[in-house]
């Protein structure tokens, strides 16, 4: 690269600073994994972060920031996954620069701010003469956007480089309801070279590659309520999103994305990993099949290393299903390239190197990412393998079996139309799906094996075409749409609603009823009956329990505000103080009452608390005498239950800093749930935790629990000191503002936390750990109690111990009693063990023997001899066995026996070899099967079937002699 020409991280850190030097506040990205946001797979653009800002529902101490944000876009609506690495633009993981303003500035700023970063010589300098811009021509109710239109030719732009578009291209919006407006590209002509359709002379507009969006901004004027109309918001914000990789390419003059310094080493040492070289398979072929697998994998792994980062696991659901796509992807484009052994997981330290300056997370995480990468390349490598298997058997059954006669031994068969497949390992099936044996093999079942076992498609068609027979293309293609429209329908979501105007009122510190909406109480404005806004929902409940004076700011039920609750009623009260805890971060709200005045009496009950919009806490009340707007009332919490939530949230924190130290730095908590019984807390492990391990976990915790340390609470810390200094940990998947609150016992424990705690660890009590499993792959979870639900917990172990010393005389009364129990337990199994096999043979022996002499049962139908025998309480393989002793005496026949057991019945039919060509098994069993209430099928030579009608058991058995006959017909 020319020395002088800027780095990926240089043009990202010159983006930052210019924004900054214009009164921006720098925000670090947040995780790809959206907070509190079901409406998102995966972060996917800059103003994901600041979402409940522009929709009114939290406010920040800015109103103008920009960031460097870490992206994902593959599955759900934006699943272009099998694009990338055969296109110059395409990726999984990118990084999205932006500047925002919440109610700020507006199109003028913006329209100047982007113009002078990209074409000022002290910053970007790209010649403006490759630049054009558009904006919205107006389309339906929404008028042109002139005023975008005029502030670019103020800018200097020529009328004949903006091009207007309409609403799919120039119109944003966050929803089918919410913030919307028109947008403005800048767009960049990367010259006739990037044509991928050799265009020479092709006009801004044409879509050959030649001409490329890396800039948009978008100008949010407009609320689109739920009968589609678009009123005009109060405080219009800016919301713009440039690409880092697209920049980087116009800026390094290179025609892909992939050709920049983002992307160059990570390739380098793909190529190396997987024995090949770079520069002479990027030249080949104008970068042909071997480039675009060294392209895959450095994109993937960019996705994988930030994605596992950000505490995203592989699994078969939901976001992990997306990583586990994107992981194999790799692995596959890997062997492609002749390596066959787990080199992805080496790829983390590439990425670490390349991106670790503007992400020190990922540096953090190296290890843990490293560890769940090579366990998820080792599991693929196995599931590979069994794909190549079941494609081999598919391919060898469908030109074996022309008839579509599925395999003799029931592991597999067609119905109607369909043929039959076993598979060696018993998951034999059907072929219903499209497959025609010797001709064509379904796109239906490739879908399967290049879905769930990873197969490549072309390795599909290629084994296919190899073996003569065609490939049911247009079957894939259906799947493959099908399969991305279920995805994007599991991710669809609920799209957030801007915040309610009985809510929204709060978050503005001067209250302005003309700029409020249209928040009405019985048909009135919203402020007629609320007697402040000026101040918020303060929460005392940090130092105190109780609070006297507390006014009722306004009253909500059924989502309207209200002038009062009637006694009985239920609805939501918001205070101008509380004590009570509002639900978060894992902790339970608290629940208590509302007193008159002077502790009078209860005028309402309390059941919980949830913040509708930051800052406001709202109380689930049941009114037990009627509430007004600006009545005082005393507020009191259940201080028993918050006790007891409080030791078990301190035990949390110490639970998490023990399982750190006993398994390892790379645990992290994945959720937690906190409540006055118990705790529960997820964490990342790869492995379940062993019971010595556990042991060693407890008595760490309870160590620090008997030295009765501090609690410190630190207060209003700075983020990037609170990280930086103090080394709290942030926890997965919770959201943070600029300032937090840290919890620090002593050097054992330090984390961000808003939750309530104890002033010591002595007052937690004891910790005691009852369980331990998995919740999915990588995420374990732990159970445990502290204080008085510990102490109810040992009281309910001391009575089983009482229960289990009665059972086992000869434990000694100290430490030995579990392993005494387990051997005696052991000895009962093995006792009842050899009992139910004497009473298995004897009744074999019985049945047995009253089959001896069998000869009056025996009748000759059609020259066949058959028999209808019944021999009740016997398990369906001494059936089997009594079928086949009673085929050897007939030796040449058909055998029917029939058991009773415990009100249901069992039937086996058999006929020998030499018949089943008059006479089949199956045939024979269902319609016997059918007079108990049954149904079966089978081999030609054995078949068999149940029922729940054991009173009508003699009825079928005697049945079998005509169904014999009708069959020999």
């Amino acid at each position: 690269m020319n020395p002088h020409m800027p780095s990926g991280n240089e043009i990202r850190r010159k983006f930052l600073d210019y924004f900054v030097q214009c009164g921006h506040k720098e925000v670090h990205s947040s995780s790809l994994v959206p907070a509190n946001d079901p409406t998102l797979l995966f972060t996917n653009a800059g103003m994901n972060q600041f979402k409940d800002v522009f929709l009114g529902l939290e406010k920040r101490d800015y109103n103008r920031a920009t960031t460097s944000q870490k992206c994902v876009r593959a599955g759900g609506k934006h699943n272009d996954l099998e694009n990338v690495g055969f296109t110059n633009r395409h990726h999984t993981f990118f990084e999205m620069l932006g500047n925002f303003s919440f109610g700020d500035y507006f199109k003028r700023e913006a329209i100047a701010y982007a113009w002078e970063l990209i074409t000022s010589p002290e910053w970007y300098a790209i010649p403006k003469e490759k630049l054009y811009a558009t904006i919205f021509k107006g389309e339906g109710v929404v008028a042109r956007d002139e005023e975008a239109y005029n502030l670019w030719l103020a800018q200097g732009v020529p009328k004949e480089r903006i091009y207007e578009f309409g609403l799919k291209d120039n119109f944003w919006q966050m929803g089918d309801t919410g913030p919307c407006g028109p947008c403005s590209e800048i767009h960049y002509d990367m010259g006739p070279a990037a044509s991928d359709q050799g265009h020479t002379d092709c006009k801004f507009g044409c879509e050959c590659g030649r001409y490329i969006e890396i800039w948009n901004l978008v100008f949010m004027q407009f609320d689109r309520d739920a009968a589609g109309v678009l009123n005009p918001l109060p405080k219009p914000s800016i919301d713009t999103g440039a690409g880092l990789e697209r920049i980087t390419a116009v800026l390094q003059g290179v025609l892909s994305n992939y050709d920049t310094d983002l992307f160059k080493p990570l390739i380098k040492r793909a190529a190396e990993l997987c024995g090949v070289d770079a520069e002479k398979e990027l030249k080949a072929e104008a970068g042909g099949r071997n480039a675009a697998s060294l392209r895959v994998i450095a994109d993937h792994a960019r996705a994988t290393t930030f994605l596992i980062s950000d505490g995203v696991l592989p699994l078969n659901e939901g976001r992990g299903y997306v990583l586990r796509k994107i992981m194999r992807r790799a692995i596959r484009h890997g062997r492609l390239l002749g390596q066959n052994k787990p080199f992805l997981y080496q790829m983390v330290h590439a990425v670490c190197d390349q991106m670790c300056g503007a992400y020190p997370e990922i540096a953090q995480n190296a290890g843990r990412i490293v560890q769940v990468v090579e366990g998820e390349e080792t599991r693929f490598a196995h599931t590979l393998d069994i794909g190549l298997k079941r494609l081999d058997e598919d391919i060898a059954q469908l030109l074996s079996s022309p008839n579509g006669a599925g395999s003799a031994d029931g592991s597999g068969y067609g119905i109607g139309h369909a043929y039959g497949s076993g598979y060696a390992d018993g998951s034999g099936y059907g072929f219903d799906d499209g497959s025609v044996p010797g001709q064509r093999y379904s796109g239906v079942r490739a879908f399967k094996l290049y879905d769930t076992f990873g197969l490549p498609l072309d390795f599909i068609q290629d084994a296919v075409r190899d073996a003569g027979l065609t490939f049911d293309q247009d079957g894939f293609d259906h799947a493959m749409a099908e399969q991305r429209t279920r995805a994007q329908a599991s991710w669809k979501g609920a799209a957030k609603q801007t915040a309610s105007p009985v809510y929204t009122k709060f978050l503005d510190e001067f209250y302005k009823p003309e700029a409020a909406g249209t928040g009405k109480i019985d048909g009135k404005p919203l402020n007629v009956y609320t007697s402040s806004f000026r101040e918020q929902s303060v929460f005392v409940g940090y130092k105190t329990t109780e609070a006297s004076g507390c006014e009722i700011l306004a009253l909500i039920r059924h989502g309207q505000g209200v002038r009062e609750l009637k006694k009985g009623e239920q609805g939501e009260v918001i205070l101008d103080h509380t004590p009570f805890y509002s639900e978060s971060g894992g902790q339970v709200a608290d629940r208590g009452w509302l007193y008159s005045p002077g502790r009078g009496m209860v005028v309402a009950e309390v059941e919980g608390c949830y913040y509708p919009v930051q800052g406001v806490r709202a109380h689930y009340a049941i009114a037990r005498e009627d509430l007004r707007v600006g009545d005082r009332v005393d507020a009191a919490v259940d201080t028993e239950k918050r006790w007891a939530t409080m030791r078990h949230h301190t035990a949390t924190h110490l639970l998490h800093a023990g399982l750190r130290q006993v398994l390892g730095p790379h645990v992290k908590q994945a959720g937690s749930l906190v409540s006055p019984g118990r705790l529960r807390f997820d964490f990342s492990h790869f492995v379940g935790v062993e019971d010595e391990e556990l042991q060693d976990i407890e008595d760490i915790v309870n160590k620090e629990v008997l030295r009765n340390q501090k609690v410190e609470v630190i207060e209003d810390v700075p983020i990037e000191v609170a990280v930086n200094e103090y080394k709290a940990m942030a926890l997965f998947g919770e959201k943070y503002g600029d300032r937090v609150r840290v919890i620090k016992v002593g050097d054992f424990s330090t984390e961000l936390c808003g939750g309530t705690h104890t002033a010591a660890t002595g007052e937690i009590g004891l910790i005691k750990i009852l369980d331990e499993g998995s919740v999915s792959s990588g995420v374990r979870r732990l159970e445990a109690v502290a204080g008085e639900s510990s102490l109810r917990h040992f009281r309910a172990d001391h009575e089983l111990e009482h229960v289990a010393r009665t059972l086992v005389r000869s434990a000694e009364p100290e430490g030995s009693l579990a392993t005494a129990l387990r051997h005696e337990i052991n000895a009962r199994e093995d006792e009842i063990k050899r009992l139910k096999k004497e009473l298995e043979q004897a009744r074999m022996k019985s049945a047995s023997a009253g089959a001896a002499s069998i000869e009056d049962k025996v009748r000759v139908v059609n020259g066949v001899r058959v028999l209808a025998h019944r021999a009740d309480n016997l398990e369906r393989s001494q059936l089997r066995t009594l079928v086949d002793k009673l085929r050897q005496k007939l030796g040449s026949g058909v055998v029917v026996v029939g058991s009773a057991s415990d009100g249901t019945v069992a039937l086996v039919a058999g006929v020998t070899k030499d018949l089943t060509s008059r006479v089949q098994a199956g045939k024979v069993i269902g319609p016997v099967a059918q007079k108990v209430g049954g149904k079966g099928g089978g081999r030609p030579d054995l078949a068999e079937a149940g029922g729940k009608d054991a009173a009508a058991l003699d009825e079928a058995l005697s049945s079998v002699y005509a169904v014999v006959e009708s069959l020999l017909k």
